[in-house]
Order: C-alpha cells, then sequence, then structure tokens
C-alpha cells in the first residue's frame, strides 16, 4: 500500500552520546519507515553529534540539526527543527534520546490517526497518542518506577485519554500543531513558559477539542533513575513543573483530573500522618493493642492485590513480584512520593512569593547524569 502520510521524527538530544546509537537503530527498524529522522543535539559537551552523524550513511532519511546552547533548551530545540523540517509533515513524532520504540511503533501509530482500533465514543479528532512506557533496568528503583508508570498506562486505557503525551515517546497530528502555533503566535507547538513542555502542549491540545490517549499497542523503552537522589531530581523537576502549569491554567474541566490527583495525594498524606499520630499516642498512653486483623489479613489482602497488580507490569519478572508481595518497597516508594509532593508544592509556593526559581532543566540534567 502506498504511504499518503509524511510522519516526522523529532529526536531532541543533550548529552546522549552513549544511548543516541539504539534509538536511532530502532527508528532504522520501523516496518513503517519514517520519511524523516531529525536528531537535535543542542549544547552537547560529549560526541553526541558525531555519533549521530555515523549512521547518517545508512539512510538518507537521518538528517542531524547540531545546535548550540540554547535559552530555552529542548522546548526551543524541538520547535527550531520543527520549523526547519516537520512544519509541513502529516504527523510528528516525538522521542528522547535514550528511548526505544518497538518495530512496529511507527506503523500503529499510523493506524491510531486512521482510526483503526478506536472506541466508538471517541468522536473527537485525535491530536496526540503516546506510546506505552516501561523501563527496562534491572535496579531496586528501577523495578519500582517501572511498576509506577505501569499504573499510570493501565489508568489511562481504561479512562480513554490522557492529560501528558510525554516527551520521550509521542505522534501528533501536525494539523494540531501548526493550528496551536497560528492561534498562540508562539514560535512553535512547544511552550517557552512552561518548566513541563509536554503536559502543556497536551493541554493545548485538549483545550482545542482534540483526543490525547495512550496508544494501546505502541510500546516505549525508556530512561529510568536508578538512584534515589536522580529519581528525587526527576520528580523534583515532573512535580513542580505539573504544579506550576496548574496554578497558571487554573480550574477547568479540562484540569479537573490533575487537580483531583493532586488533592489525593494531600489527603493520602494525612491520612498517613493521622495514622502515625494515632500509632504513638496509643503507645504513649500505655493503650496500644496489636489486633490479628489489621495485623494479618489485612497485609495479606494488599499484598495479593499488589501481586495481582504485578502481572500487569510488562516484562516482568519474579523479582518484580517479589517486590509487589513484600509491600514494604512499594510502601517506601509511596512515602517518598508524599515527601515530593510535600517539597513540590513548597518550592513553588516559595517561588512565587519571592520572584526565585531554580533552573528545573538543569535538575532534569543532574538526574539524567548529563
Amino acid at each position: 500500500m502506498a504511504r499518503t502520510r509524511r510522519i516526522v521524527a523529532l529526536v531532541p538530544a543533550y548529552n546522549e552520546s552513549s544511548s543516541i546509537g539504539a534509538t536511532i537503530e530502532a527508528l532504522f527498524a520501523q516496518t513503517r519507515p519514517l520519511d524523516a529522522i531529525i536528531i537535535i543535539p543542542n549544547g552537547c559537551t560529549d560526541d553526541t553529534a558525531d555519533v549521530a552523524r555515523s549512521y547518517a550513511s545508512e539512510s538518507s532519511s537521518l538528517v542531524v540539526y547540531e545546535l548550540p546552547k540554547l535559552e530555552h533548551k529542548k522546548s526551543q530545540a524541538l520547535n527550531m527543527a520543527w520549523n526547519k523540517y516537520a512544519r509541513d509533515a502529516d504527523i510528528v513524532v516525538s522521542i528522547d534520546a535514550d528511548t526505544i520504540f518497538d518495530a512496529d511503533a511507527v506503523e500503529f501509530w499510523e493506524d491510531d490517526f486512521d482510526g483503526v482500533g478506536r472506541r466508538k465514543r471517541h468522536y473527537k479528532p485525535l491530536g496526540g497518542s503516546a506510546a506505552k512506557a516501561t523501563m527496562p533496568k534491572p535496579g531496586f528503583w528501577d523495578r519500582l518506577q517501572k511498576a509506577e508508570f505501569a499504573r499510570s498506562v493501565d489508568a489511562s486505557l481504561q479512562r480513554g485519554y490522557t492529560t501528558v503525551l510525554p516527551g520521550a515517546g509521542a505522534a501528533f497530528d501536525n494539523a494540531a500543531l501548526r493550528r496551536i502555533v497560528d492561534e498562540t503566535g508562539r514560535e512553535g507547538p512547544w511552550s517557552y513558559e512552561s518548566p513541563v513542555e509536554d503536559f502543556e502542549l497536551t493541554y493545548q491540545l485538549r483545550k482545542r477539542n482534540y483526543l490525547c490517549m495512550v496508544s494501546p499497542r505502541v510500546r516505549m523503552y525508556t530512561d529510568s533513575m536508578s538512584s534515589f537522589r536522580a529519581m528525587w531530581d526527576q520528580r523534583m523537576k515532573w512535580s513542580t513543573g505539573t504544579i506550576d502549569d496548574l496554578i497558571t491554567i487554573g480550574f477547568n474541566r479540562l484540569t479537573l483530573i490533575d487537580w483531583w490527583h493532586q488533592l489525593l495525594c494531600a489527603i493520602m498524606i494525612t491520612v498517613r500522618l493521622l495514622w502515625i499520630f494515632l500509632i504513638v499516642l496509643q503507645v504513649t498512653l500505655g493503650i496500644f493493642q496489636v489486633h490479628w486483623f489489621w495485623w494479618t489479613v489485612y497485609p495479606l489482602v494488599i499484598a495479593g492485590s499488589q501481586f495481582c497488580l504485578s502481572w500487569r507490569i510488562p516484562n516482568a519478572d519474579w523479582k518484580d513480584r517479589a517486590l509487589a508481595v513484600t509491600i514494604i518497597p512499594y510502601e517506601l516508594f509511596g512515602c517518598i512520593a508524599m515527601a515530593w509532593f510535600i517539597a513540590a508544592w513548597k518550592e513553588v509556593l516559595v517561588s512565587r512569593l519571592t520572584g526565585r526559581y531554580k533552573d528545573r532543566w538543569a535538575l532534569q540534567y543532574h538526574a539524567e547524569g548529563v
């Protein structure tokens, strides 16, 4: 069948010399070849651009668009490449330089935009389709993040839409992107004002009545943070950016679920603190009792539930299921998530009151070790 759509991949890269080769090879291996692959090294201090150029002889579709250090970093790199190479495309694929797609990703994405397999209740035009993300690293923190992402992907698939089309791997209707540029007057689809440009772009699409969803068939394998400090830095960037955007955008029907997630996290923190307070109070008063139900049956129910959910984790092995059934690792991760929730809200409110903002991209780069 003749291809009628022009599909262009944009791959921003900052000091990704160790991973960019695998990303390019996965793009070359697509069953539905991309019409253009634009590698965008920006401000790199390593040989990312040279590694990318070494693949240029393998395909005329590959272009290395090297840029200097940019004021608006990844967003500006994407916008410049979009204007130069992708403005006339039909579908634009955004992929991070530490991410790998399955070989059928582009083929399935083209099906998504053709309406193949779409639910009948999805009457809106498709603006963006995200890949299902998982993390292949075998470390302790990596496995906890893999489980977290699996739960998030499942929730989006069941809900039928997503509020974030991740920059790590998503495809966009380029007519929708051009409409955003025309109506906002900005340089390109990606915002320079938002610290989480993928959340903001998804909001702009949804605001214009486009469906944003997780593709049920497209899978990507992306990098995870292998240490507590790296994970904390990354999540502080994500959390502060999302909170900042939500405050800027305000409360409306499109942000309802995101505000609900913020409220739910606050409720969970309050409940846990009250539980700890009651335990301490009972011990202090000498009335603490160990009830067999709460200390045997209830943990077994939680362990069984988490064990069942672990079968939904892509490429899970016995270690993933052991982490789930022992309860404590997941509880630890939940407590850490609550801690960065509190820290993120504190940082955003202090920044808005003082007018002093941290370089959140520096947090991201520090987390990624680049």
